[in-house]
């Protein structure tokens, strides 16, 4: 695909090495005739002989070719303007400043991205939407699709459960479509697009609305329109979430306009796709699709994060995402495939006292489905009949973000206690995480690098410990009362006031709010 000359608009600072002078890293844009200075096509096509320039004699058009990075795509099609107010302006470089003191988390997060960036660009340019957007999953959940927020808000693009059934993404016990990849950017992008209709193309607006609910903000819009105040978005009151959210993105596109200026390194991503979607037509142990892509089974379920499961869902969508190198042969593959090998089907004898639930659990499946595969009007069973089931192919921990796999994950690391290991000559993240008996992924989490990243003799990490010994906690939500201060809520919990400071990413030298809340972890055994 040709870049057109909409995705220069909000570019205006980049520079090029081109003769047109549009854009950093060589030929990316198409020029309008405004921008070049001349008044026709034709005149255009004579002035410039620049061989970076396609010209389409039958269309009548200039192109100029895709840029071989991310970065230089996105740069040209961001299309918001900030129309920051001064405490906007300061809004924006208070949280500009958060991120150019932690360039690690930038590189993290991004390199995170590297994997669906592409996909939703494609989708942006399809429905002529800015590119701004795509910082969306960044903001919300660091592109981690497997994010889970407090507000039970899940996977990329954050959506909560009745938003997300709202916008047509199916949740049951095989399958989240608010984690799936392609599926919640498709809902993300149309939601966008009504909310922006509904906020007459303002889209600071619409990002408020995303966030904090479009009935927030147009109550807002309305107390401030009663008072003769401003309506825009920074001169609303909203909720502070609301309030830090629009400054976040647009810090965000800041830094990924200049890095440099702001001491952060992007890390390289190609500008084609990582992934495509393979049509498998019926359900699939995700333990088969790692051995016919020929990948590990993390990939697997990092590129298919709605799959709650061991298998995609009997039900539909009947769609696997699977590396772009890996598609042609994945499809050999699975053709090659005979039917009753894509589920390992188990044969089960009813014995007495059995009850339809407990078998499902047992083989960690679900009623409903016992029911539909064998046939079954009602619960009731009778003992000397036998069941059909399907049974994952592989041991349960094989399928290391399944749902039950992560929820246990998650336990256990409240279980945990911190420990430093220092690299050593020979260390690799697969021996690291071998010794302390862990995945390479939690290693990658807990220290916010990625398994691409070179490990250095003398670099620290961070192993969360799973061991018996290891201490429980519980998570509380403290109300500041009069008179608190840091010290005294860290002594009277008997947690350090720098723990306090990096639970709710705040200062000691902060003034605390009278009713504001924060985040405390409370170690059982010491509470």
């Amino acid at each position: 695909m040709l870049l057109t000359s909409r995705f220069l608009t909000g570019a205006t600072t980049l520079l090029s090495s081109c003769t047109l002078g549009l854009l950093v890293s060589g030929c990316s844009v198409t020029p309008t005739k405004e921008q070049v200075g001349v008044t026709s096509i034709t005149a255009l096509s004579q002035d410039v002989k620049d061989p970076c320039v396609i010209y389409d004699d039958e269309l009548n058009t200039f192109t100029l070719p895709e840029p071989a990075e991310i970065w230089p795509r996105i740069r040209a099609g961001f299309n918001i303007p900030d129309s920051a107010a001064n405490n906007g302006a300061q809004r924006i470089a208070k949280r500009l400043s958060w991120y150019e003191k932690h360039p690690n988390h930038i590189s993290a997060v991004t390199q995170r991205g590297a994997l669906y960036l592409h996909f939703i660009l494609e989708k942006l340019d399809e429905k002529n939407l800015p590119h701004e957007l795509a910082l969306i999953p960044m903001a919300e959940s660091g592109f981690d699709p497997f994010a889970y927020s407090h507000a039970t808000a899940s996977g990329l693009w954050q959506f909560m459960p009745r938003t997300g059934k709202h916008l047509g993404l199916k949740q049951n016990w095989w399958y989240d479509g608010r984690r799936d990849v392609t599926a919640s950017t498709e809902a993300a992008l149309n939601y966008l697009s009504r909310l922006n209709k509904q906020f007459k193309g303002d889209w600071l607006l619409t990002l408020a609305a995303y966030n904090g609910g479009q009935g927030t903000v147009r109550r807002s819009i309305k107390r401030n329109r009663k008072k003769g105040k401003p309506t825009d978005y920074w001169s609303l009151k909203l909720p502070k979430e609301t309030e830090q959210y629009i400054p976040k993105i647009l810090a965000l596109k800041e830094i990924i306009l200049r890095p440099d200026i702001h001491n952060v390194t992007l890390p390289p991503v190609a500008n084609t796709p990582y992934f495509a979607l393979a049509q498998i037509d019926s359900q699939l142990d995700l333990a088969q699709a790692a051995k016919l892509a020929n990948v590990d089974i993390e990939e697997i379920y990092q590129l298919n994060p709605g799959f709650n499961q061991w298998a995609t869902s009997p039900d539909g969508p009947h769609l696997l995402v699977v590396p772009a190198a890996k598609y042609d042969n994945f499809i050999q593959a699975l053709q090659a495939l005979p039917n009753n090998e894509r589920v390992t089907w188990e044969r089960y004898t009813i014995k007495p006292g059995d009850a339809l639930a407990s078998i499902a659990q047992k083989y960690h499946t679900n009623t409903a489905l016992l029911k539909e595969i064998n046939h079954l009007k009602s619960n009731t069973i009778r003992a000397g009949k036998t069941l059909l089931i399907p049974r994952a192919h592989q041991a349960n921990h094989f399928y290391v973000l399944s749902s039950a796999q992560r929820s246990r994950a998650q336990q256990d690391t409240r279980k945990s206690i911190r420990l430093k290991y220092t690299v050593k000559s020979g260390d690799s993240l697969w021996t690291i995480a071998r010794q302390y008996n862990t995945t390479t992924r939690n290693l990658t989490r807990w220290n916010n690098i990625t398994p691409r990243d070179t490990l250095r003799i003398g670099q620290t990490l961070t192993i969360l410990d799973r061991s018996s010994n290891a201490r429980t906690t519980r998570k509380i939500n403290y109300t500041v009362r009069n008179g608190d201060s840091l010290a005294r809520i860290a002594n009277k919990h008997n947690v350090s006031i720098s723990e306090l400071e990096r639970w709710n990413a705040i200062n000691r030298k902060d003034i605390l709010k009278l009713g504001a809340t924060l985040v405390l972890h409370i170690d059982r055994g010491r509470s």
